[in-house]
């Protein structure tokens, strides 16, 4: 009988079909992970908002403490994830049930109930879980032992990443923030099970599913737009997705993702523990059933998640420890020490960089002018009233001819007091709820002397949009960096890995330090120009271009080989414990708590009193920052001398 892989003789086996090198395969995994991304950060871009403007009116302490413990355990659970898909599902089956768990995490999320919500969030903790980490496995099963195409892999895949990630902010934070939270949960949830359909599906169904996608969201995001810059940014994400999605269906119709690429294995461990793979099954499926109400409830009780991190830190630590203390060589115990130092330098970092979806998120909400203005109140004006529209795509074409309240009224007095942030929240709120109410879709703004310059809307960005930034940046640069320190090595000039990490420390410091100097130039109203923020996010980003990639190389490259994985795992609940932290930090700019009109919730107060609070809380980050980067620095020499050291050159020395 002969085996249908094996060529007769005299007939060379046919190579595998590739395009521009790479397996068709890996065009699958790319859009498959971009909607997932897509869906993810759809949902991040609008938590912290969702949380203290939507129903649960939560103070800002109380939100940024639930974001915290939810994006800590979201960096916890790939690690379980991990390895059942070793030990029984496999990364094929693992990453399918993480994609159900989280479209279904999404879907929830368009209930409101506070059961619902933190049930959703455990859901979508749970799914990461299980698709994030093995989604990556299956495409490095894709190479082999091909290092070179590997890395090449990876760039291509880390490109589909933020391709998704950009486009959540453009249509889920603005639908969301526009037209309603359930309509922009709902975005991410489609694009979940999109993101599952195109993994699972038939080669040729795929292919449809690709195109039609892209050409469908290609399509809307120029339409969803109120700005020359945000259609500037969404034909720019357009003309991304559709070149992607074309070279995606032309790769696929050469084959698709290999039926034996993330299989489970042969002999699944955890089935022979448990006497059969379907009791195994069952036993999994039990766990992850009784692991949600748990996780749910560590979100909802941020200090649960706290401590069950710190009791897994103390213990990796402890095991780490005692591997380099007892079972390991010299060198290898050096290589540990780098490790552990660059680890807490990264712990650094990602606390840090990760103020985006909270204080960031909301300094852009409150400080930053996102509004770009058609006119001013002139002093003939005074003593008359402008109508303003309250949404800013309502139904009616007669409301949409009205200038939209917005951000330029913040501060300016309205019947006797400051107009604030709750103020037009609350405004859009009613507004949105009851669309034929004529009289919920409009405000009357009588005119005074203390009005004259006040500014008047042609549109505004809404603040969950500047998520994307980030992700925006790193397509324009993340392949100008790679060209950069190919350049650099090729004369023998690039940067060690700890001096890598000192620049992206001192640049994300900078961002910092940008952000605080932006306050210190605010107008009177305490707002900032969007100049400043973008500016802060471009050297964040070029801060992550130094730090994150090289990271994970590191450790794999000197981690001992009999606990690489363990080291691997410690890595990511650093990046996990920083998560928490970052929670702990934003809460130092929370808006203290007084009782809204009511009685429930927090009243946001004007510009100019939460401009100080995070302009203080910036400055000692960039500080911090800054000053983390410059201890890297000092230790570059040491770290790189024992980085480079390797069992033949300490023993030759003897």
């Amino acid at each position: 009988m002969t085996n249908a892989n094996i060529a007769p003789p005299n007939q060379a086996v046919p190579p595998e079909p590739t395009l521009l090198g790479h397996p068709p395969g890996l065009f699958t995994l790319f859009f498959a992970e971009m909607w997932e991304r897509f869906s993810f950060y759809g949902m991040r871009a609008l938590l912290t908002f969702y949380m203290i403007k939507g129903f649960l009116k939560y103070p800002d302490n109380e939100a940024y403490a639930v974001y915290g413990a939810y994006t800590a355990l979201v960096y916890t659970a790939p690690l379980l994830g991990g390895i059942l898909a070793d030990q029984l599902l496999g990364p094929r089956r693992a990453v399918i049930l993480g994609g159900l768990l989280m479209a279904a995490g999404h879907l929830l999320m368009t209930v409101q109930h506070a059961a619902a919500f933190f049930t959703a969030l455990a859901l979508l903790i749970a799914g990461n879980g299980f698709f994030k980490p093995n989604i990556s496995t299956i495409v490095g099963s894709l190479y082999g032992h091909q290092v070179g195409k590997k890395d090449a892999a990876f760039t291509i895949f880390y490109m589909g990443i933020n391709l998704g990630a950009a486009m959540a902010p453009v249509l889920c934070g603005y639908v969301g923030e526009t037209y309603g939270w359930h309509y922009g949960f709902g975005l991410a949830t489609a694009g979940m099970l999109i993101g599952v359909a195109i993994f699972a599906a038939p080669n040729r169904l795929t292919q449809i599913l690709i195109l039609v996608g892209g050409l469908a969201t290609a399509v809307a995001m120029p339409w969803l737009q109120d700005s020359l810059l945000q259609l500037g940014v969404r034909l720019f994400l357009s003309a991304s997705l559709l070149v992607s999605a074309g070279v995606a269906v032309v790769a696929l119709g050469r084959g698709g993702l290999p039926k034996q690429a993330g299989a489970p294995p042969a002999d699944p461990p955890l089935a022979r523990m448990m006497g059969g793979q379907t009791t195994a099954y069952l036993a999994v499926y039990a766990g992850v059933a009784l692991a949600i109400p748990l996780a749910a409830l560590a979100v909802q009780r941020s200090q649960v998640a706290g401590w069950t991190l710190a009791v897994a830190t103390v213990a990796a630590l402890l095991y780490i420890l005692a591997e380099a203390a007892f079972r390991s060589t010299p060198t290898q115990r050096r290589h540990i020490g780098v490790i552990l130092v660059l680890m807490f330098f990264s712990f650094i970092f990602w606390a840090f960089f990760e103020q985006a979806g909270s204080s960031v998120n909301n300094f852009t909400d409150r400080n930053v002018d996102r509004v770009f203005e058609g006119r001013w109140v002139q002093a003939e004006e005074v003593g008359q009233t402008i109508r303003f529209r309250v949404l800013a795509r309502p139904t009616s074409p007669e409301l949409a001819q009205l200038p939209l309240l917005s951000q330029e009224q913040l501060g300016y007095p309205l019947q006797g007091k400051p107009f604030t942030m709750t103020d037009l929240t609350r405004l859009r709120e009613q507004a949105s709820n009851a669309p034929n109410d004529r009289q919920a879709q409009v405000l009357d703004w009588p005119i005074g002397k203390e009005h004259i310059g006040m500014g008047i809307a042609e549109g505004e960005i809404p603040a969950s949009e500047f998520q994307a930034v980030n992700p925006v940046f790193i397509l324009l640069f993340g392949l100008a960096f790679s060209a950069l320190w190919a350049f650099l090595s090729a004369r023998g000039l690039e940067p060690s890995t700890t001096v890598k990490f000192a620049l992206g420390l001192v640049q994300l410091g900078l961002g910092f330090g940008v952000l605080w100097y932006g306050a210190q130039q605010a107008d009177e109203r305490g707002m900032v120009g969007l100049g400043w923020l973008v500016l802060a996010y471009l050297l964040h980003t070029t801060g992550e271009l130094c730090l994150s990639p090289v990271g994970l190389s590191m450790v794999t490259k000197l981690s001992p080989g009999r606990i690489v994985s363990t080291m691997m795992g410690a890595w990511f609940l650093a990046t996990a414990v920083s998560q928490y932290v970052a929670g702990q930090i934003a809460a130092l700019t929370g808006v203290p708590q007084t009782e809204g009109a009511d009685g429930v919730g927090t009243v946001i107060p004007p510009p100019t009193e939460t401009l100080g609070l995070y302009a203080d809380v910036f400055g000692r980050i960039a500080l911090w920052a800054v000053g983390a980067g410059a201890v890297c620095w000092l230790l570059a020499p040491l770290l790189t001398r024992w980085m480079r050291q390797s069992e033949s050159t300490e023993y030759s020395a003897r």
